[in-house]
């Protein structure tokens, strides 16, 4: 049996603050050696150049250090850049304790695993998606989960195309599938989502003029992010487990669009928390740990009927816009800000929506 988590949730007050780790830590909440992973937003731009991912990468991995955890670098740092509109910094952190409750309960456990190394003519190919799926795999076995209906968040970040790994392709005889470094983000994320569809069964294994096409195809649970500072997919997988103890539940649904406010409840109802049929935010009383979803411009250019210009604007780019306004959806139902919504959804939940996952508190 996996040991019951602790999970909080912490402000970041400036690009290089973990200050909030450091106090979880110096109070007795965490112990730095049983950190297993931290999943946050920082305030870069969300691109292929967003260095805030790499600080505060660095910023986390230096408390951990210094507090004596055993091995930092290995711990699952997953930055996603941007906190457009009303999105406020913040990082989650998942460790192990040793004062959980007993419970038979569906409580939460984390699973984390690394894949293969991803090459850059994987990128986008089935190759990736065999990589992906055998490190959900993985993680899921590490988190005790058999039944991958007890799955309910899997975040993962991953490679994408810069120049240098272009180049390096070429030199090996190699192409890539996309030469174009910006959209090569969204690709990462889509064929990583795939793979993890694979892994619970959501899906076959796609054919390759499937891969960020076939927009019937998609994860309902997965959580996809890449950036330049690794060469492999990092996954984390959280689910609940019975047996495990510990105070606290998940849950998830799916939002349809970016206006799709009832899809957040029902995944915050699906983690154990009460909810009259019309919710506010003042009746999470203070159990909602946090959510995490991710979100796409609909490319029908219209939300509800309603058309928009998110995909012809070439001043503002719809990465931002459709983050900032699922970001204010979301803050709306929670009414905290420090929300965790990743852009680039293709196969993660229905096109022009998202997945959406919930940690509740239920000590």
């Amino acid at each position: 049996m996996p040991e019951p988590i602790e999970v909080r949730k912490v402000a970041i007050e400036s690009v290089t603050d973990a200050s909030g780790l450091a106090r979880l830590i110096d109070d007795g909440v965490i112990e730095a050696r049983r950190v297993l992973a931290v999943i946050g937003k920082t305030e870069g731009n969300g691109g292929v150049n967003d260095y805030t991912r790499i600080l505060a990468d660095r910023a986390f991995r230096e408390v951990l250090t210094a507090k004596g955890h055993p091995s930092p670098g290995d711990v699952p740092l997953v930055w996603s850049g941007g906190t457009d509109g009303v999105l406020s910094p913040h990082a989650t952190i998942f460790a192990t304790t040793a004062n959980a409750e007993p419970s038979q309960e569906p409580r939460v456990s984390v699973g984390i695993a690394m894949s293969d190394v991803i090459l850059p003519e994987d990128i986008g190919r089935p190759a990736m998606v065999e990589k992906v799926a055998a490190g959900v795999r993985e993680a899921m076995r590490i988190a005790g989960i058999d039944d991958p209906a007890d799955v309910h968040y899997v975040q993962t970040k991953t490679p994408l195309l810069t120049l240098a790994t272009i180049n390096d392709a070429r030199s090996r005889g190699k192409d890539v599938v996309v030469e174009d470094t910006g959209p090569s983000m969204d690709v990462s994320n889509s064929t990583t989502a795939l793979g993890v569809a694979v892994a619970l069964g959501e899906i076959e294994m796609p054919a390759a003029e499937q891969i960020h096409r076939d927009l019937s195809l998609y994860s309902s649970v997965a959580s996809c992010s890449s950036g330049v500072e690794l060469d492999r997919a990092q996954i984390v997988v959280v689910g609940n487990v019975r047996g495990i103890g510990g105070r606290y539940r998940i849950g998830h649904s799916v939002m349809r669009d970016a206006l799709d406010a009832d899809g957040i409840w029902e995944a915050i109802r699906s983690s154990g928390i009460d909810l009259p049929e019309r919710p506010h935010p003042s009746d999470l009383g203070g159990r909602l740990v946090n959510v995490f979803m991710k979100c796409e411009a609909d490319p029908s250019g219209s939300v509800r009927g309603r058309r928009n210009i998110m995909l012809d604007d070439s001043d503002v780019h719809w990465h931002r816009q459709i983050k900032a306004a699922v970001g204010g959806v979301a803050a709306s139902v929670t009414g905290d800000p420090a929300v965790f919504v990743s852009v680039a959804a293709v196969h993660q939940g229905p096109s022009g929506g998202g997945p959406v996952a919930a940690i509740a508190d239920l000590g």
